[in-house]
């Protein structure tokens, strides 16, 4: 896969399926980009479980931090990285082990080794790279257009919603389709 673009419908597809995400690198400071990520992805229905290894054994927002992912006593869908590039091969390797695998292994922006993308496709996994969940999910429900902010997608219909204002808007299916 080309790392430098990904279709929408191949992001829309990842953020529509994946229900439990593990964020390596969280940071409990709430001025840190992984906890707005951490907080946003919460607030959107995800099962989002916190690796720090310093912080294991707290709970933040009501999820039980772990040290590690093999720490985690449930299946994860999606890793999501929040550490340095050098650091991505040794939490895919770990990631590689977990039974069941993930589906998608995702660095946040500026994260970005393309040796451990390699092995984690080799894998059967799914990869994304210096992007982040957060915005992509506001950018595709359009959340991020109705704040003021361009999407790059013109549409006269109003984003679908699904509960109480912008916030709760939804992302359709990977096809186009509309969601139910």
């Amino acid at each position: 896969m080309n790392h430098d673009s990904y279709p929408d419908t191949y992001i829309r597809g990842i953020l529509n399926t994946v229900k439990t995400v593990a964020m390596v690198g969280f940071s409990p400071n709430t001025t840190r980009p992984s906890y707005f990520v951490f907080k946003y992805l919460l607030e959107r229905g995800f099962k989002v479980i916190p690796i720090n290894p310093g912080q294991a054994g707290k709970e933040f927002l009501g999820q039980t931090c772990y040290a590690a992912l093999n720490d985690v006593p449930e299946p994860i869908d999606m890793v999501d990285i929040f550490r340095a590039s050098e650091h991505v091969m040794p939490i895919v390797e770990d990631a590689l082990k977990l039974q069941p695998k993930p589906q998608v292994i995702w660095t946040q922006l500026t994260v970005r080794n393309d040796e451990a993308a390699a092995v984690a496709e080799a894998a059967g996994l799914k990869v994304v790279m210096n992007r982040c969940p957060k915005i992509e999910y506001g950018r595709l429900s359009s959340e991020i257009s109705w704040m003021g902010i361009n999407s790059r997608t013109l549409s006269n219909k109003r984003a679908q919603n699904l509960g109480g204002g912008f916030q709760r808007m939804g992302l359709g299916e990977a096809g186009g389709k509309k969601n139910d």
